[in-house]
């Protein structure tokens, strides 16, 4: 696929600020490098940032009991991460995103002021800004119940193999996910998107 049939930045106005290396990336390429680029961005972080291990949390952020954190996590300013939260294989939180309680991440990227309400599960995906998740709404990685397990996805009209069989979603700034609906793999979100409460995206 040439680079320029899909530009990210159109889904994600924040991003460049954050991650200007995945300019030219397509959406299913960034969930398995996560963990490699926050390492990285490890590094650059300020003072404001408490560094234990692979983990960074801003002074000013809020978790709750029994959050678990597992490889490389980064929780920026003004975040807030509920009780029994997990976040693992790469995460990162935008300033002032809310996480509620019982919920899961994993290898993902979450933009600024976004909310996970609680009980959701988002998994090898990139979240907007200002983007929210409805209670038990999830975002699924992976055909479980497929014998060819690849994901595609639908860019315009045309169908696109992603080679992979590990992604959730592309969900562009501005969306709202009611509660109890599912985004299957591959799902591609314009920005201001709204799925109703029980739906189900099926794109491919």
């Amino acid at each position: 696929m040439k680079d320029n049939i899909f530009n990210i930045y159109s889904y994600l106005q924040h991003l460049p600020q954050s991650f200007p290396e995945f300019e030219k990336q397509l959406p299913w390429m960034i969930p398995p490098v996560i963990e490699a680029v926050l390492l990285r961005k490890l590094k650059t972080l300020s003072a404001e940032y408490k560094i234990k291990g692979e983990t960074a949390i801003h002074k000013n952020a809020q978790l709750e009991e029994h959050v678990t954190l597992k490889g490389v996590v980064i929780i920026s300013e003004g975040c807030f991460v509920g009780a029994h939260a997990y976040l693992r294989g790469g995460v990162f939180l935008g300033q002032q995103s809310v996480v509620g309680p019982g919920c899961e991440i994993k290898s993902s990227l979450i933009m600024r002021q976004s909310a996970l309400a609680h009980f959701n599960f988002v998994g090898d995906s990139i979240i907007g800004s200002n983007v929210n998740m409805e209670a038990g709404s999830v975002i699924a990685n992976h055909f479980n119940e497929r014998h060819d397990k690849t994901i595609f996805v639908m860019i315009g009209d045309t169908k696109v193999a992603t080679d992979s069989t590990k992604f959730g979603a592309l969900v562009g700034d501005g969306s709202k996910i009611g509660a109890n609906a599912v985004l299957s793999p591959g799902t591609l979100l314009k920005p201001n998107s709204i799925v109703k409460r029980l739906e189900l995206v099926e794109q491919c």
